[in-house]
């Protein structure tokens, strides 16, 4: 199981790939790359983190100037990902996990995929140590927060894939470039299922859970440049409101995920066509721009003959996965992508949970049962948080189920733990009250 479907730095231009017969091949193709079928038995993670250069500042964690990427190349050596160091080997850390930077400087470890959730936090920990300690000898910091409430979006990379991301976005709304440059996120990967049947399951539970852990998680109530409003997360806000078309798939009205996703992923419009010229005199990301509203199914079907000059291979459609970004995506294995990134170590614990509530078909359920009256409620979740009666009530007795359902008696403790701050309301930084949210959530559905 590869814990991450997009590795940008490693893009090339174009087409090396097999034809796409029809759109019947491009969903099969899809539901066979992004389910892959068997026993589910591994984990995996991906940790983000700010990041900032210099001494630190009384103004806020975040408010020091974004490391220089030579910087950042130096720092990391042989561990440096590509998309900063062309010649690098990109090595992975003695604990599996992989080096990536994300546009704004954030950096993130891809975990290699363990058999057991502490395994995998143990060697995560001691990844994200070394990481630390390699940033530090060029006087870089990682911040852990989940938004950037001091500084202004700035993209530090310069690949087409993302000059063509803030060109699209930017066509929106705010939210794009903010979520590219200054949010980071804990995401948790898990398998995706032995067979249709059990894919389902798993799925549906993954998203029905989702607003509930959402707020039980949720530590992000303010992000430098973000449109008035009090949120719990405002960067679940910044996914949600920046591209309904590639965000927000219609999972609800999906019997069987595995046809549906394929059908949805030819319909989201094309976030950028790679062009063997798009590196070179286009610095407005003009060069890998698609059609406006154009999307992978008009592609296929030769209406942008005209536009593209050619038709898509497979592998366009595998980089068009990658352009993807619903709240699970399915890349093989499920990414859960709903939980803002943790402060300190705490990210251990969403961890543990989703671990724990797909640790058994009965689990499964049992979760799903719990979740789906609040199944559909993402941007609640995201706006008020644990200040929603019905969404607290549900993350307590999610949490509760998984500290049932762990694996060891620490990680039971810890998300005990957790369900007790959420049954008190509180985040994991600090009560919600302190951080200016809605005072008047909506009343508890009867």
């Amino acid at each position: 199981m590869a814990v991450t479907l997009e590795s940008p730095e490693s893009a090339g231009c174009a087409t090396e790939q097999g034809e796409l017969s029809s759109r019947a091949a491009a969903e099969a193709y899809i539901g066979g790359v992004c389910f892959k079928l068997g026993p589910p038995t591994l984990i995996g993670a991906e940790l983000e983190w700010l990041t900032v250069q210099g001494e630190c500042s009384a103004a806020g964690p975040s408010a020091a100037p974004r490391p220089q990427l030579s910087a950042l190349a130096d720092a990391l050596g042989p561990y440096a990902p590509r998309s900063i160091a062309p010649d690098s080997p990109a090595l992975a850390l003695p604990g599996g996990s992989r080096v990536t930077l994300e546009p704004g400087g954030q950096i993130e470890l891809s975990s290699a995929p363990y058999g057991a959730a502490a395994q995998l936090c143990d060697h995560l920990r001691d990844d994200a140590r070394l990481l630390r300690e390699l940033l530090e000898s060029r006087s870089i910091r990682t911040v852990s927060v989940a938004a950037d409430a001091d500084r202004r979006p700035k993209r530090l990379l310069r690949l087409p894939r993302y000059r063509a991301m803030e060109r699209s976005f930017g066509g929106i709304g705010p939210f794009g470039k903010l979520m590219m440059c200054n949010t980071a996120a804990t995401q948790v990967s898990v398998d995706a299922g032995a067979d249709r049947a059990e894919v389902t399951a798993r799925w549906t539970a993954l998203y029905a859970v989702g607003p509930p852990l959402l707020a039980a998680f949720a530590c992000s109530p303010v992000l430098r440049g973000a449109p008035p409003g009090g949120w719990a997360s405002q960067r679940m806000r910044a996914w949600l409101r920046l591209d309904n078309a590639r965000t927000r798939p219609p999972v609800l009205d999906w019997a069987d995920p595995i046809a549906a996703y394929g059908r949805w992923a030819l319909d989201v419009p094309l976030l950028c066509v790679r062009r063997p010229d798009g590196s070179a005199g286009h610095g407005d990301g003009a060069g890998w721009s698609a059609p406006p509203g154009a999307t992978f199914a008009d592609w296929l079907s030769g209406a942008l003959d005209d536009e593209v000059g050619r038709r898509p291979g497979i592998g366009d459609l595998d980089y068009h996965l990658t352009t993807l970004f619903p709240p699970v995506r399915a890349s093989g294995h499920l990414e859960v992508r709903y939980i803002d990134a943790q402060p300190g170590d705490g990210w251990t614990v969403p961890v543990h949970v989703i671990d724990a509530l797909v640790s058994s078909p009965s689990v499964v359920a049992e979760a799903t049962s719990i979740a789906a009256p609040l199944a559909a409620r993402w941007v609640d979740a995201a706006r008020y948080g644990l200040a929603d009666p019905d969404i607290r009530a549900g993350a307590v007795a999610l949490l509760r189920l998984a500290a049932e359902h762990t694996a060891t008696d620490a990680a039971a403790r810890a998300v005990e733990s957790a369900a007790e701050r959420c049954r008190h309301g509180r985040t994991p930084t600090e009560d919600d009250t302190e951080h200016g949210l809605d005072p008047e959530p909506p009343e508890a559905a009867p």
